[in-house]
This record gives C-alpha cells, sequence and structure tokens, in this order.
C-alpha cells in the first residue's frame, strides 16, 4: 500500500510516446513542477496535454511546448504563452479551446463514467461548431463529451504513503478530477505526512484514485503577472 517512490523520474517511468497527461494547477499556481521537468528531461513527444492553460512562455508546461514535446492542447485559456500562440498560429500546434467550467466538468464526467453531458455554455459560438445541440426547457444546449487520459499529474499539498490527498486553494480546481479521469494519476506532494495525520473529512481525493506519490522538491512558485506598488514619493 506504500505507493510513495523516490524521485519523479521514477514516478514518471512508463510515460511514453503519444500519452495524453492531465496536468493541474491553476496558470502557474499548483503545477506539479517536479513532474512537469522529469517529462521535459525523458524527452518524450507527441504528447496531448488537457490542463486549464499551458504554463507561460519561460514556466510550466510551457517548457515542454519550447521543446516540441506536445503535439496537441486541450484548454480552456492560453493567452499567457507566446510561444504557444506562435506554434498555434503556424499550424504546428493543434489546439482544442473549451469554456473553463465545461473543462472541469467534462474532466468529472470521464471520472464518474458519464458519456454525455448538455451545457447552454458556447451555443451559437465556434466552440459549438460540429456538436449536438438540443433544446431543454426552452434553451439551448451543445452536448459536450468526457475526457480520459493515460495520466494525470496533480501537486497535492499534502498526501500520505496511502495516496490520500488534500489540495490548496486554488490548486483545487482541476486537480481532484483529474485524479479521478486517469488510468495512472501521479501526486506530487509539498508535505508527505504520516498515516491518519489527514482528518477524513478534509480529504479531497481518497488514495483509491492514486497509484503513485512522490516527494515535492525545489519549488519555484513562479508569478505570471507580478504587480508592485509604485515607490513612495519623498
Amino acid at each position: 500500500m506504500d505507493k510513495v517512490l523516490e524521485a519523479a523520474d521514477e514516478a514518471i517511468r512508463d510515460v511514453t510516446d503519444g500519452a495524453t497527461i492531465m496536468s493541474g494547477g491553476f496558470g502557474l499556481c499548483g503545477n506539479p513542477e517536479n513532474l512537469i521537468r522529469a517529462l521535459h528531461q525523458k524527452g518524450v513527444k507527441n504528447l496531448t496535454v488537457v490542463s486549464n492553460n499551458c504554463g507561460t512562455t519561460e514556466h510550466g508546461l510551457g517548457i515542454l511546448l519550447q521543446s516540441r514535446q506536445i503535439k496537441k492542447m486541450i484548454s480552456s485559456y492560453v493567452g499567457e504563452n507566446k510561444e504557444f500562440e506562435r506554434q498555434f498560429l503556424s499550424g504546428e500546434l493543434e489546439v482544442e479551446l473549451c469554456p473553463q467550467g465545461t473543462l472541469a466538468e467534462r474532466i468529472r464526467a470521464g471520472g464518474a463514467g458519464i458519456g454525455g453531458f448538455f451545457s447552454p455554455t458556447g451555443f451559437g459560438t465556434k466552440a459549438a461548431e460540429g456538436k449536438e445541440t438540443r433544446e431543454i426547457a426552452g434553451k439551448m444546449y451543445v452536448l459536450e463529451t468526457p475526457i480520459l487520459a493515460d495520466f494525470a499529474f496533480v501537486r497535492a499539498y499534502k498526501a500520505d504513503r496511502w495516496g490520500n490527498c488534500v489540495f490548496r486553494k486554488t490548486a483545487r480546481n482541476f486537480s481532484p478530477m483529474m485524479c479521478t479521469a486517469a488510468r495512472t494519476t501521479i501526486v506530487e506532494a509539498e508535505h508527505i505526512v504520516p498515516l491518519g495525520a489527514l482528518d477524513p473529512d478534509e480529504i479531497h481525493v481518497p488514495g483509491v484514485f492514486v497509484k503513485r506519490v512522490v516527494q515535492g522538491r525545489d519549488y519555484a512558485k513562479w508569478i505570471e503577472q507580478r504587480t508592485v506598488r509604485p515607490a513612495p514619493r519623498g
């Protein structure tokens, strides 16, 4: 039952070319930095990555874009990454844009075994092109399909050796549902705590959904848009 591994390299050992990976986080908050670095160093290519965004040009998932390891992105926000923009406009990168709430629900549906759901978001826009639409109670809806992945990379605030996880604040937006929607969920934890240290009522993801746990180290905790107060006069 001890799911803790020594290093991120070992945790991603079976990620191969062409894999589909869900990566948790929100902007640069809660990124699984250790797992992303290990994936970059391993050099696997033609990846499909499901994530709210693709980091920035220099940080987060952006390093995998720069090294041409990502073939397709399924995302809701991509405005902080100039390399993403360049590859998308040049046709080097496949992109599936998905409204943020819809993306979260598609991932949740994948983990819950739901075959699809109707959402009003995106009706009448390019996001609905090629999709089934239906009128329900006088309102138009778009059929959205679930998302599943080979691997989920998520960063937890705390985890125990059985894989029970607690996330912190914004990092909780996508990570819990990603844990349920992947064949292999890998958690890097800021703190690995003894069994029994986590209050059962506070656990966000039970260990049954987690295959591997690794201790997170050397977090940079990047800031996307640094804003500072002007220097006081006089």
